[in-house]
């Protein structure tokens, strides 16, 4: 398996339009950060996690040829927004993409692109099977590998995070219960997000994504979704537990 960040970064990327703050202005591509999604290869298939507003630059910069299935996390506009740009990925093949969320993400994707999930004869839209999954559902790639939905609470939000095998990657992480900690044991990797230094009402702070690394045991973790409140990354990456690191955009790494 081979996971590709497309972006690590929240709802603003790095930097932020008119910041003039240490990590915003830095040189260090590390702190180059575009909205957050992932591109995973496994079992001959290619796999995005969520189409953010600069899901076509990321493709380009990555170049994806292919696309089989996009997996939604929820609804918020940084990890839906580019979901038009697979339009080139359909009329490559002429096949429609299989789409996974649950029924909310459903609902609200439904009423935004109506052209691409109601049935139309508008030929310049791209076309898609729409799944409608929920915590705890098997998404099967063959008959015996499978990604497993996961539940995580964003805020007031249930949403959804992925395993597949011994990876995992959750974003927007508030909260996860005990249940569902008990789905992410034995990783050798784990992607989790990371907000900020100071807490906050729907993300996890640095210290609790920390903690919680812990509590999960991975072998390694890496960081996602971080803000340019946490500062540079060469301030503070270097006082992180052995086995965790801020992935950056770009990174490659096999599991």
């Amino acid at each position: 398996m081979k996971c590709t960040f497309l972006g690590t970064g929240t709802s603003q990327g790095m930097p932020v339009i008119n910041c003039n703050c240490r990590a915003c202005t830095s040189d260090d591509i590390k702190d180059k950060r575009l909205r957050c999604s992932a591109y995973i290869e496994w079992c001959g298939k290619n796999i995005v996690i969520d189409t953010g507003p600069d899901f076509r630059q990321q493709m380009l910069a990555q170049g994806v040829k292919n696309i089989d299935l996009i997996l939604y996390t929820h609804e918020h506009y940084d990890h839906t927004a580019g979901i038009d740009d697979i339009r080139p990925y359909y009329f490559k093949n002429l096949k429609p993409i299989q789409v996974y969320f649950n029924q909310r993400v459903h609902d609200g994707l439904y009423r935004r692109f109506n052209y691409i999930f109601a049935p139309t004869n508008y030929k310049a839209a791209p076309k898609v099977v729409a799944n409608v999954i929920e915590e705890g559902s098997k998404i099967y790639i063959n008959e015996n590998d499978f990604i497993e939905a996961i539940g995580i609470v964003h805020g007031d939000l249930s949403i959804l995070g992925y395993r597949f095998d011994k990876f995992a990657y959750l974003t927007d992480v508030g909260a996860i219960s005990q249940e569902n900690k008990a789905r992410l044991q034995n990783l050798e990797v784990l992607v989790i997000s990371a907000l900020q230094s100071n807490p906050h009402h729907s993300h996890l702070s640095l210290k609790e994504a920390v903690q919680m690394v812990e509590e999960l045991n991975p072998r390694k973790a890496f960081f996602i979704h971080m803000s340019h409140n946490l500062g540079p990354v060469s301030e503070w990456a270097n006082d992180l537990p052995a086995n965790i690191a801020p992935a950056f955009d770009g990174l490659s790494i096999t599991i």
